[in-house]
């Protein structure tokens, strides 16, 4: 008799566990379906009225209306985003809490000893969104006969002391892209590091500096007006805003690729249906010849990759770009 009622006990027992399963399988389903179900916050690691903020607008407008949710832009800038990072790294992985990657944010671990963050490791990758093309400019009046980068380089090697070049500060992006161009063409030029892509442009134009690497975005205007002359983009592609200037690839460096770049990364563990759901929509928001417009607008470039293609995307720049400053003792101000 008592083995008849432990073995019922039992069986009911399994049932009850049964049943508590199927039930929680059934809540997490609920959940994932409800999602979303209030506000999703948008770090933007940088300060309001640049590309990266431009973009996360941008795309977070459209976001809202797809999800028919609010989508809250907030602005974290500091310390090459490491701020935000630091932030979204510890929000909780439910979907409401993104980040726009730059990629001044992604290589901060390899720029900060104390950032705090592994953007590999402590990131799901969400989205790509857009590509910021870099040009390399001249003063025109400076360096009137330098028109391309052949002309460039041996003007730099002709001089007795180092050619000054100017970006937007030690460890940007565009430091780091000539510091790659100038290992790759042997020759070398001596960075002027300033505080900020405005100042750098601006003594540029002046004559302090003769060359820059510079953000599309920033640079654009002046080159339009022939303040500034381009000569080379660091892209693997000529880009639409400059079809006459070559890619620095194109001028005898085959294989060269340095392109800034933003996307969409959420907190490590983030479910993968709510990170292919925002991935979907992003998509097709890209998709839309408006957004493309927009962006082009605000000097950027769309560009989609899915999770997938974004995390290589990610590990690809951060070891490349990770062992230039490890072999040039990089370090950001």
């Amino acid at each position: 008799m008592t083995t008849h009622l432990n073995r019922r006990t039992a069986l009911q027992g399994l049932a009850a566990l049964g049943s508590a399963g199927l039930l929680g399988t059934s809540l997490a389903q609920s959940t994932k379906d409800a999602w979303p179900a209030s506000l999703i916050k948008l770090i933007v690691p940088f300060p309001a009225g640049g590309p990266t903020d431009t973009a996360s607008r941008i795309v977070g407008q459209k976001l809202a209306e797809r999800l028919k949710q609010a989508v809250v832009v907030e602005n974290r800038p500091g310390a090459s985003g490491s701020i935000a990072a630091l932030q979204v790294m510890k929000a909780e992985p439910d979907g409401y809490t993104l980040m726009m990657l730059a990629t001044p944010t992604l290589l901060a671990p390899h720029l900060y000893k104390k950032a705090g963050y592994d953007t590999v490791k402590d990131f799901a990758p969400v989205a790509t969104v857009y590509d910021l093309p870099i040009v390399v400019v001249v003063n025109p009046t400076q360096l009137p006969d330098v028109t391309d980068l052949r002309k460039l380089i041996a003007n730099a090697k002709a001089q007795k002391n180092p050619l000054n070049y100017t970006s937007s500060g030690a460890g940007s992006f565009g430091h780091l892209s000539m510091e790659l161009l100038k290992q790759m063409g042997g020759f070398d030029m001596q960075h002027v590091p300033y505080k900020g892509g405005v100042p750098a442009i601006t003594d540029t134009i002046g004559g302090q500096v003769p060359v820059m690497y510079a953000d599309l975005v920033a640079a654009l205007p002046h080159i339009k007006a022939g303040k500034l002359r381009a000569i080379a983009v660091g892209s693997p592609q000529r880009v639409a805003m400059l079809p006459d200037v070559p890619t620095i690839a194109e001028q005898g460096f085959k294989g060269y690729d340095a392109v800034s770049w933003g996307g969409l990364l959420a907190p490590a563990g983030t479910p993968k249906a709510v990170v292919d759901r925002i991935a979907g929509e992003v998509r097709q928001i890209l998709a839309e010849k408006e957004t493309q417009e927009k962006l082009l607008h605000a000097g950027a470039i769309a560009r989609f990759q899915d999770p997938a293609q974004m995390g290589q995307h990610l590990q690809q720049d951060y070891a490349k770009w990770g062992q230039l400053i490890r072999d040039k003792s990089i370090a950001s101000e």
